[in-house]
């Protein structure tokens, strides 16, 4: 059967199972999309290429499968790059499709002409420049594979203009032949023995949740082999939802914006055991005093991860799941009565999740917005959020019991991440509730998506936290800078305005007393609703740990009077 290229890139499209789409079309990917109306695949026509490129991204966390964004080339394929580094920091399976100028023409500065493939190189789990339509099918089958297996990430393809237009045979591989990539699965029967000689061993175990935990599905595995062994569960800000919230051996968010009980207890530890995650600079504080008494076991499917930031003891490299599930018959049933009394003072001597600090003033805190929200919804919507203050008060306050309802930019710190990531979580998931939580600094930066929620009827709720300033710059220039404020003052748009000009209802929200009111209406709206929250403008996130010091030095929020 002769297709086009274009037709044989739907065709392999429909194959994996891909249902939408999310993209802008141009000059060079316009055949693409003239072939796109013979197939059953929705497109999204988004607003701009970053914001399709984050619709994705939220699909594909929200729904374990492979998202999928496309652009033209030349700018259209750079606005992409910052989507796709944020899917490549965080291991989410994106597959990004690009037009590319006609072979012949590549090499002469052609209109729109960008070495897209070069470009993001760095910040690709693999990429392809296909100039041919005879390459489209056996790129596309393993782009998805690559994607979705071992370490998830973004894969692009850059598909020259002649290698749509020209026909070939069209024949889908029945399988991926990629000699050299081969996931690991199972950790080696020796090592795992050795891990267990540690847990025999250890009196104050602490687990260290990731993202690996969620990508892996071994919620399930990992806390029956918590509660076998005893072991307190802290995790890192992509590993919220993983464990239970509300379960006993919870000690919730770890690192510089994590819980002074969690850091305590990281740091008095005598063993960790690192579960999918990659003790990233945010989570260990200065290397230098990082659990200096702890022996440390490590789970992770990337074996260039290993060693790379911490030196472990023990690395068990494989599949979290299949890993832990190979470890839990091996281990005996511990007890750690006199470990878990030390975290139950610690946690009794300042917790965010009890202890509400901020004085009753009459003035709104984003804290407090945030708990309101939780006790809405339940703890059970799907929250995405943009970067900033708002995303860290978010994961100390929205507790989460259930995986894969936490969808946020962790490793790249991407503003403008919110509502699109949203957006593309809901078309993964059109019967839960979607919340967007925002600052005022990033949702302008992708704020034209709303435009994108009307023409879909996407369901989602933004909640934007308007200070006027950036945030958590000018927190970090106000402890570290004496409060030099540089480049932070920042003037918003009528937020309610602006929604009622792109057809989205809002509402402004000044006093702590219209919060819960203004969620519900927000919640009984359907289709796309807009809340700015004026909250204080001053305000900080703690605990924090400083730049360059230990885990455990945190600078705690001052005792106020209410």
């Amino acid at each position: 059967m002769k297709l086009t290229g274009a037709e044989i890139l739907w065709e392999c499209l429909v194959r994996e199972g891909v249902e939408v789409v999310f993209g802008y079309p141009g000059g060079a990917n316009m055949p693409l999309y003239d072939a796109m109306l013979n197939y059953p695949i929705h497109h999204v026509l988004v607003r701009h290429e970053q914001g399709g490129a984050h619709m994705a991204d939220g699909y594909a966390r929200a729904s374990g499968k492979v998202g999928v964004a496309m652009g033209t080339s030349g700018p259209g394929a750079t606005n992409l790059v910052t989507g796709i580094a944020t899917a490549m920091m965080d291991s989410s399976p994106v597959v990004f499709i690009t037009g590319q100028v006609a072979a012949h023409l590549i090499g002469g500065d052609a209109f729109q002409e960008v070495d897209v493939t070069g470009i993001t190189l760095p910040i690709t789990k693999h990429n392809y420049l296909v100039t041919r339509p005879d390459e489209i099918a056996e790129v596309v089958r393993e782009a998805f594979y690559i994607a979705r297996s071992g370490r998830p990430g973004p894969v692009l393809i850059d598909i020259c203009k002649n290698a749509q237009i020209e026909k070939a045979e069209f024949e889908y591989p029945d399988e991926v032949k990629l000699p050299g990539y081969k996931p690991p699965v199972h950790a080696p029967k020796a090592s795992l023995e050795q891990a267990v000689r540690l847990l025999e061993k250890a009196k104050r175990p602490v687990i260290l949740l990731g993202h690996g935990a969620l990508i892996s599905g071994a919620e399930e595995v990992i806390q029956h082999f918590a509660v076998k062994t005893q072991t307190p569960v802290a995790m890192t800000l992509l590993g919220l939802g993983a464990f239970p919230a509300s379960h006993p051996l919870s000690l919730g968010m770890m690192g510089m914006h994590g819980e002074a009980h969690t850091n305590l207890a990281i740091q008095n530890a005598d063993l960790l055991l690192g579960f999918g995650m990659r003790f990233d600079d945010r989570v260990t504080g200065t290397l230098k005093t990082y659990a200096p008494n702890a022996k440390k076991i490590h789970v992770e499917i990337d074996p260039s991860e290993v060693h790379k930031n911490v030196k472990v003891d023990v690395p068990l490299v494989g599949d979290l799941k299949a890993v832990v599930t190979d470890l839990v018959p091996m281990v005996d049933e511990y007890e750690h009565e006199e470990w878990m009394q030390q975290i139950a003072e610690w946690k009794s001597e300042g917790d965010a999740r009890s202890i509400m600090s901020w004085p009753e003033d009459g003035k709104l805190y984003v804290a407090h917005m945030v708990h309101d929200l939780w006790e809405a919804t339940g703890g059970g919507a799907i929250i995405t959020t943009d970067v900033g203050q708002h995303q860290m008060w978010s994961a100390q306050y929205y507790f989460l019991e259930k995986p894969n309802r936490w969808i946020t930019s962790g490793g790249a710190g991407t503003m403008g991440f919110g509502l699109p990531s949203a957006i593309g979580a809901w078309f993964a998931h059109k019967d839960q509730e979607i919340w967007a939580v925002a600052g005022d600094g990033g949702f302008q930066m992708t704020a034209a998506e709303l435009s994108t929620a009307v023409q879909e009827g996407a369901n989602v709720k933004v909640a934007i936290m308007n200070n006027g300033f950036l945030g958590m710059v000018r927190q970090w220039q106000e402890f570290f800078f004496e409060k030099r404020y540089s480049g932070v003052h920042m003037k918003a748009p009528d937020f309610v305005k602006l929604a009622d000009a792109h057809g989205v209802p809002a509402r402004r929200v000044t006093k702590p007393e219209e919060v819960k009111e203004a969620i519900e209406w927000a919640r009984k709206t359907e289709g796309p609703v807009v809340l700015e929250f004026v909250v204080v403008q001053e305000d900080a996130v703690y605990p924090m740990v400083p730049a360059g010091a230990a885990l455990d030095q945190m600078l705690r929020r001052p005792t106020r009077q209410k």
